[in-house]
């Protein structure tokens, strides 16, 4: 039997038990990343040297990455089903791979198996993690939906991607609550984040404006929405390079504010042509961002030592 026909046949018959290979499409090991970077951003900015909490780092990337991240995505795809059958009908739970009511069951899972996690770590990391899962469950379900909101949407993805991971790292480090510095500057990076989810709106502006999905692209149009995603990005940065200056860590300072200004002329291109050129922009703007925020990490953990 070739690969055609069993590629007809998942999307036709619905299964009564979904395969692991299905069930891992559905947690989407390609989101991982951000996350688990922002994660490990924090175990670095903590101080703490690795040998010392080997399996708290180890139990705490698998939190970020599969557990929150991958259950999130499953939590999505289950709330997104109805659309997915019309525009991904190959996605696991519209083509049945992923029968019945299962895609809700492993987001129930997953949220159980996560707090579980976080319990048996420390109680910062799971006040962090009730307020990811609370994200999670919020920007994909009805009533409040936050994905459809063009404004709350990106800001609770930025905050459970980039604040909340970044906080479990160090939270997992220190074995408590982070350092204040470390607390403002990873809620910086949050909050510039907020602009790299709406670049990631561009891709889908012509389905979210049929569907009703009030996007900033659709609400704002193309260009304004590029604006707004630039600055959101920009200013937190220059914030952060300003306040680890004024710390003493002027040598990582003045590497975000070169990235920064790498940015700036990489924004210019992206602004003539929003809906084109953002992915290119996330392969390389949004690289020196996430790169900055290593760079961050490491100022502070020479302010911890």
């Amino acid at each position: 039997m070739d690969g055609a026909t069993l590629q007809r046949e998942d999307t036709v018959a619905p299964r009564r038990v979904p395969r692991p290979r299905d069930v891992l499409e559905l947690l989407k090991p390609v989101t991982w990343f951000p996350p688990m970077w922002a994660f490990m951003c924090g175990v670095v900015s903590s101080g703490v040297p690795l040998s010392e909490r080997w399996g708290f780092l180890i139990a705490g990337m698998m939190l970020a990455g599969p557990l929150v991240c991958g259950n999130s995505q499953a939590i999505n795809d289950w709330f997104d089903r109805h659309v997915d059958a019309i525009n991904e009908p190959q996605r696991p739970i519209p083509s049945g791979r992923i029968p019945g009511r299962w895609g809700l069951g492993i987001a129930l899972a997953g949220t159980l198996l996560s707090l579980v996690v976080a319990t048996l770590i420390n109680p910062w990391v799971l006040a962090a993690t009730v307020l990811g899962l609370f994200l999670a469950w919020i920007y994909s379900a009805p009533p409040i939906r936050a994905k459809a909101n063009g404004w709350w949407g990106p800001g609770v993805c930025a905050a459970a991607y980039e604040g909340l991971t970044w906080f479990t790292g160090a939270a997992v480090m220190v074995g408590g609550l982070p350092d204040t510095r470390i607390l403002g500057v990873l809620a910086l990076y949050a909050a510039g984040a907020h602009g790299i989810m709406v670049l990631n709106d561009f891709k889908a502006v012509d389905g979210d404006r049929v569907s009703g999905v009030r996007s900033l692209p659709v609400l704002l149009g193309e260009r304004r929405a590029a604006l707004v995603a630039c600055w959101t990005m920009a200013i937190p940065q220059l914030v952060v390079a300003g306040l680890l200056a004024s710390w003493g860590a002027v040598f990582p300072a003045a590497l975000v504010a070169l990235s920064v200004a790498i940015q700036f002329l990489l924004m210019q291109r992206l602004l003539g042509n929003p809906a084109k050129e953002a992915p290119r922009y996330n392969a390389t703007g949004t690289t020196l961002y996430v790169l900055g925020m290593l760079v961050a990490a490491i100022g502070l953990r020479g302010l911890a030592s």
